[in-house]
């Protein structure tokens, strides 16, 4: 195997594994390994065993086996080693920043920034796990007792995206774990190394063996068998519609529990009565996190016809000053796309739209860095039927348009088959009601580009999921009713 040290330089050296975690151990691989390049260089950074289907089937049985005790400890104690995980998770977060933006290309202090917010979800469902309560009914009749309780569903399956390679795979696990259940993890295979780390802290923390698996292999493969395991009862997937529309499919054979977070094409509103500097403010940091490779990341802008040309014009000069480099570089706005692919696909979509008329305002083709870079682009005069509109664009690129009034707003928002995040800026307290009500989204910022945190409930409707993630409601997936009659009291 290549050396890993070099390129990472962490401090802690024991963070960077190549091997799947099974069972409490890092287990030899079976299959084709995973090359791992940095996005930003493209130079590689080293290689991941995978597993073939038959390992990934022993993996699971091992969850199976571990269900027991985990299940059987008490909520407090799985508590501990969860508050644990939390703190080792904090103690390493440079580390661990560092190996997510060289794997994944990110800009370092957005990389630590995702490591706060993924250990937050791990210190919430300690908490939660010690509040899933069941509940006493008032019986029928006199001599009977009616309990309903709370029991794990049992082993849980999680596929994670490359582009939050952390903060997915705790916002998932975190929840099956407080709630008894062991869980199985196929990260992204761009992005197998923040996975590991995570796993070999989740050891450091006591979490026993067989109750926090990593597997590495082809995707898949590894569907498949996630779906095909009768101990798989419990499916979380984030990823593309497309995906996410196969998974669905196979897990209905086994009649698993299924939680998915797909696709999006999230618009932002400007009403005329907003407040202006904020939602330039707020669409440059809605739109152009992570390179504007974010599920929840603005795909369309929409702008009152009387503001459109100032902020057109003020939000293009804003977008045209952003720092395009290397992640690692503090003065980086903007890092690399993950894959030539994406690259590919932003490049096809503004050919399609300026062929149909659109204006590039700034940016529109790959950045003079060369690589994986692509400049933050602007486009005004799309089409509505446009493929750059009305698809996920996942790369820096966003379309402006006028509306006349806020019923043409809405239609051209909710124009989507998607339905995950949203956001509009106004001061006018009637229309956040009647906005925030009449978009046909899971979530909706008003007046922020903030729309996550362990508190909330996270998810979409429509062709973008179901589900949620976050939250008291976190944790429900996770958790069967059982209801108990007693009768001879």
């Amino acid at each position: 195997m290549p050396a890993f040290d070099d390129p990472f330089a962490l401090q802690d050296t024991q963070l960077l594994r190549h091997r799947p975690f099974v069972n409490g151990q890092w287990v030899a691989g079976d299959g084709l390994t995973l090359a791992v390049n940095n996005p930003a260089t493209g130079m590689p950074l080293g290689e991941a065993d995978t597993l073939s289907p038959a390992s990934i089937n022993t993996a699971i049985d091992a969850a199976q086996a571990a269900l027991p005790g985990w299940k059987a400890m008490t909520a407090r104690e799985r508590s501990v080693r969860m508050e644990r995980w939390h703190d080792l998770i904090l103690e390493h977060a440079d580390d661990l920043a560092r190996i997510m933006t060289l794997e994944q290309g990110k800009p370092l202090a957005e990389a630590r920034g995702e490591i706060l917010y993924g250990a937050s979800f791990a210190k919430w469902f300690a908490e939660e796990g010690r509040r899933a309560y069941g509940d006493i009914i008032p019986p029928p009749q006199r001599n009977r007792r009616l309990l309903a309780m709370r029991e794990p569903i049992g082993v849980c399956a999680a596929i994670t995206p490359w582009n939050f390679p952390n903060a997915m795979i705790v916002r998932k696990t975190a929840p099956a774990l407080a709630a008894g259940c062991p869980v199985i993890l196929k990260p992204a295979e761009s992005t197998p190394f923040s996975a590991l780390a995570l796993a070999e802290l989740a050891q450091r923390a006591g979490i026993p063996p067989g109750v926090f698996n990593v597997v590495l292999g082809n995707p898949p493969d590894v569907g498949k068998a996630f779906a095909a395991h009768p101990a798989v009862r419990k499916l979380s997937f984030t990823g593309s519609t497309r995906t996410g529309r196969i998974l669905l499919a196979q897990a209905a054979e086994q009649i698993q529990k299924v939680t998915l977070e797909l696709g999006g094409n999230a618009p932002f509103i400007v009403f005329e009565d907003a407040d202006f500097d904020a939602a330039v403010d707020g669409a440059i940091a809605a739109k152009f996190r992570n390179a504007g490779q974010v599920c929840v990341a603005v795909n369309r802008i929409l702008v009152h016809e009387n503001l459109f040309s100032r902020f057109t014009e003020r939000f293009t000069a804003r977008v045209a000053a952003l720092k395009v480099g290397n992640g690692l570089d503090p003065d980086t706005d903007i890092g690399p796309l993950i894959n030539a692919a994406a690259i590919e696909r932003i490049t096809a979509l503004l050919a399609e739209a300026k062929a149909g008329g659109a204006k590039i305002h700034t940016g529109g083709q790959a950045h003079k860095l060369g690589g994986l870079y692509f400049e933050p682009t602007v486009v005004t005069q799309i089409k509505p039927q446009s493929r750059l509109w009305r698809e996920e664009i996942f790369g820096p690129v966003v379309a402006i348009l006028p509306f006349r009034d806020e019923a043409e707003a809405l239609r051209l928002a909710n124009d989507t088959e998607y339905g995950l995040a949203s956001y509009f800026y106004s001061r006018d307290l009637g229309r956040l009601f009647r906005v925030s009500e009449g978009l046909q989204f899971g979530m909706v910022g008003v007046n922020t580009p903030v729309i996550s945190g362990d508190c909330a409930p996270f998810g979409g409707i429509k062709a973008s999921g179901f589900g949620r993630e976050g939250s008291s409601h976190g944790i429900e997936d996770y958790l069967e009713y059982k209801t108990v009659w007693i009768g001879g009291i």
